[in-house]
């Protein structure tokens, strides 16, 4: 994260914590343990040294004080969470950061029909995770990303075919939603998965079964191909596909739970992450993230 997208995301982290009851508690709680730790120090100096000339009002001052500054530095929004279980045995984060930065397997959000061109942003934005997938790992190269995906695919059924007349640019060829284009980079593995519909009007369909079905698929491809290795992936379903009723918050926990609910059946990587754009990070509270990786 730049030092920009940092001090953005404080900012908005501050403003959202005045409202968020959550956050008051967390303040409330760390500032009295904070106090009652101060107390007991205070109160063992004064037994050990009981002819200390300091007076007790300045004393006490400044402990509420340093309380609660270290009640604020303990509830400041933060830009990681994270929970290990022991059975199964895996971790799963959710961080502010950028996914292509992750030294781990990566997850590429991707339609039905496995759309890669950029020009003009018409069918697929350069800004996207997809458009910084052709330009960071293929340099930009689609024929080679065409290629690939065709070999990956090979072996998966054919859904329908569009014609030219009814989708005037991208892919024709529609694969089932939940369908894992895998591509592999020397160590590193790529997992293309469709969790969407591409239009004939060019616009990214999907829903919260669509989503659900496409996370088993994903779950099932990473099982088979990466080797329990730690897998790092954005939230999909929150860009170009976003799905109506479900905001940022919404579609972490349940990616979170699909991996975890999953996982208890068969392990599938010993660590999954859930990186968050910097540009999102002010609507995901991760108080709140914090709070449901406890009870998950």
């Amino acid at each position: 994260m730049t030092v920009s997208s940092l001090s953005m995301f404080a900012s908005r982290g501050i403003c959202r914590c005045i409202g968020n009851k959550r956050w008051w508690r967390s303040l409330a709680a760390n500032s009295t343990l904070a106090f009652g730790v101060g107390s007991g120090i205070i109160q063992l100096l004064f037994a050990l040294w009981p002819n200390i000339e300091t007076s007790r009002i300045a004393i006490l001052l400044a402990l509420m004080v340093s309380s609660l500054a270290c009640g604020v530095l303990r509830a400041v929004p933060r830009t990681k969470v994270s929970r290990s279980f022991g059975r199964p045995d895996i971790t799963v984060v959710v961080k502010v950061g950028d996914l292509f930065d992750e030294q781990s397997h990566l997850v590429i959000g991707f339609n039905d029909v496995f759309d890669t061109d950029w020009t003009g942003d018409v069918v697929i934005s350069r800004g996207s995770v997809q458009g910084q997938f052709l330009d960071r790992v293929y340099a930009g190269d689609i024929d080679q990303l065409d290629s690939d995906l065709s070999v990956s695919l090979a072996g998966f059924p054919v859904q329908s075919r569009e014609t030219r007349s009814s989708k005037r640019a991208g892919k024709l060829i529609r694969y089932p939603v939940g369908s894992v284009a895998v591509l592999s980079s020397g160590e590193k593995s790529y997992f293309c998965s469709a969790y969407g519909k591409m239009e004939n009007d060019l616009t990214v369909s999907s829903n919260m079964d669509d989503l659900w079905l496409s996370l088993g698929g994903l779950w099932r491809a990473v099982g088979r191909h990466g080797r329990r290795e730690a897998i790092a992936m954005p939230i999909i379903g929150s860009e170009m596909a976003r799905i109506d009723h479900a905001d940022r918050e919404m579609l972490v926990r349940m990616i979170l739970l699909s991996f975890v609910v999953n996982s208890r059946e068969r392990l599938i990587s010993k660590k999954l992450t859930i990186v968050i754009h910097p540009d999102d990070a002010h609507r995901v509270d991760m108080l709140e993230m914090g709070a449901f990786l406890r009870v998950l």
